[in-house]
């Protein structure tokens, strides 16, 4: 990316038809244990189906919302997700996944901030939590970067290659976010754009956008 190039990308609803796009990611075993604690094989099709079932079978998105991230030319390069939605505790965890091709791009971290705004000023959540394995510092510098706290270490929680990983256990509340999401949207240029939704919303892009003087 040179010169004033601005690239734009969009969170829009997860689709079943969106399963042949993302599929490939299921399938790279070392990619995958770094990131995904309860998968191990690869998956095929009919695998990737029924892991999914549930986010496309739920009569609303009380439980769990899946977003793919597309690029402006159509192309899914990327998950995010907040899932175990609890309205009772109101808290969910959060997760992201980027393609290798887009990572250290800038579009994880806005990602993961369209989801905070989701979860905090849209669904009345008051906590989000995030797990990753420790040596996994993609993981650690994005739930850093949005305001994230440690809050423990599970030891030898996390299963891969043939050993035991410690997990580390990270959260971040409303109050948090609210205090932190004016800091980070200074901090983060506009040469890469995330919106939720449709259309170029000023309300739902990261970062978020300075009306012109």
């Amino acid at each position: 990316m040179t010169g004033n190039t601005k690239s734009t990308y969009k969170l829009r609803p997860m689709e079943r038809s969106d399963l042949d796009a993302v599929l490939p990611w299921f399938q790279d075993v070392e990619d995958l244990a770094r990131f995904d604690r309860t998968t191990r094989v690869p998956l095929n099709q009919a695998h990737a189906e029924e892991w999914w079932k549930d986010a496309f079978a739920a009569p609303d998105a009380s439980r769990q919302c899946w977003f793919v991230v597309e690029s402006s030319a159509g192309q899914v390069v990327g998950l995010a997700g907040l899932d175990s939605i609890s309205s009772i505790n109101r808290d969910a965890v959060v997760a992201v996944f980027v393609d290798k091709a887009v990572r250290r791009s800038g579009v994880g971290i806005r990602a993961a901030a369209l989801l905070l705004d989701l979860a905090f000023r849209q669904l009345g959540l008051n906590r989000i939590t995030s797990y990753y394995r420790l040596d996994n510092h993609h993981s650690r510098d994005l739930v850093a970067k949005i305001g994230c706290q440690i809050e423990g270490t599970m030891r030898q929680a996390w299963f891969a290659e043939g050993q035991f990983h410690d997990m580390v256990v990270v959260g971040i509340l409303r109050d948090d976010w609210m205090a932190h999401r004016e800091v980070l949207g200074q901090e983060l240029d506009a040469k890469t754009v995330v919106s939720l939704g449709p259309t170029d919303c000023a309300a739902w892009s990261w970062p978020p956008k300075i009306a012109d003087n």
